[in-house]
């Protein structure tokens, strides 16, 4: 497995299979919906079926253990099945999706060897879900969250994105993962880095300062110390069910344990969500070229809080000087 500088081994990839979308969730830093008619070949400009493979059969060389496939949104890719049944052995495979597509395909997918899901869900009902997605999709959602619960990719993961116009919908969102046997719900913190408006942050501490007045028992993980908040178990009328906080906002300890690179859908490796000055090619995708442009891209990560930014004499975030030359400005 290899490892940066800062001793971060790479154990995990994050591979957008396309920036193409079939909504418009109004947080979202991708920029157009693209063709989203629906699943179909890749697009001209996005990876191939062979090339993704051939990706994913390299990073296996390199002891990665864990392939995650995203977009856009993933299933608008027909080929996402073979691409699944053909990673290689000893990769766990998961998908984060809006979910619209899965009650067609969730059964193929386990089938293929799909193994964990996340699914976007921002609100519970379809006025909020239409306000904060731009689409009339909700009752699709419902339909494809019960889909993979029925196919075995349990626990389902809700991925909700806190921010100023969802963050009086975290308490329904958590009592119905408290209710709802087989689901978690996964709380993750705006990003103004990345999609603008940072008047739409909001104080993520005191989301996990609700979180422990209403939670049956906490535990911390060793990833991160993320804390995860255990919910209506001490009801004997409810399953309960388990909420985790992702919050890498000005957060060291968030960056010092990271451990993907990801990979654009266009064939680029990225040490780092938050930068586009490190994008690496993989060139015509050929084992060799992937192999040196992984083990480069690896060789060259940097945690983005506390190292690439580091907080000046007011406490304010600011670039560190020593990586100015690749910082565009």
């Amino acid at each position: 497995m290899l490892e940066d500088g800062f001793g971060r081994e790479v154990s995990g990839v994050r591979i957008s299979l396309t920036d193409r979308c079939n909504f418009d969730c109004v947080y979202c830093h991708n920029e157009g919906l693209g063709d989203t008619r629906g699943p179909m070949e890749p697009a001209d400009g996005e990876m191939s079926t062979e090339d993704v493979v051939r990706f994913l059969e390299v990073a296996a060389e390199f002891g990665v253990e864990k392939a995650k496939f995203t977009g856009g949104e993933p299933m608008l890719r027909d080929d996402l099945e073979e691409i699944v049944r053909r990673t290689p052995d000893g990769i766990e495979t998961s998908l984060t999706t809006n979910g619209t597509f899965l009650p067609e395909r969730a059964e193929a997918l386990v089938d293929a060897g799909l193994e964990r899901v996340n699914v976007s869900q921002d609100a519970l009902s379809p006025k909020a879900f239409r306000e904060v997605t731009k689409s009339a999709a909700y009752d699709d959602v419902l339909a494809g969250i019960d889909a993979a619960l029925e196919a075995g990719l349990t626990p389902v993961k809700l991925n909700m994105v806190v921010f100023e116009q969802t963050a009086g919908y975290v308490p329904e969102m958590v009592d119905h993962v408290a209710e709802n046997e087989g689901l978690q719900l996964q709380l993750i913190e705006y990003m103004p880095e990345l999609a603008g408006r940072p008047e739409w942050a909001i104080e993520i501490d005191r989301v996990h300062e609700w979180l422990e007045e209403q939670a049956d028992r906490i535990e911390r993980r060793e990833m991160h110390g993320r804390r995860r908040y255990y919910v209506g178990e001490d009801d004997p009328a409810l399953p309960g069910g388990m909420v985790e906080i992702v919050d890498p906002v000005g957060n060291p300890d968030f960056c010092a344990n990271c451990h993907r690179v990801r990979v654009t859908h266009e064939g680029y490796l990225k040490g780092c969500l938050n930068r586009n000055d490190d994008l690496k090619s993989m060139g015509e995708m050929t084992r060799a070229e992937i192999r040196e442009a992984f083990e480069a891209t690896v060789d060259e990560r940097v945690p983005y809080y506390g190292e690439y930014m580091v907080r000046d004499e007011d406490g304010e975030w600011t670039f560190n000087e020593k990586y100015l030359d690749a910082v565009e400005v």
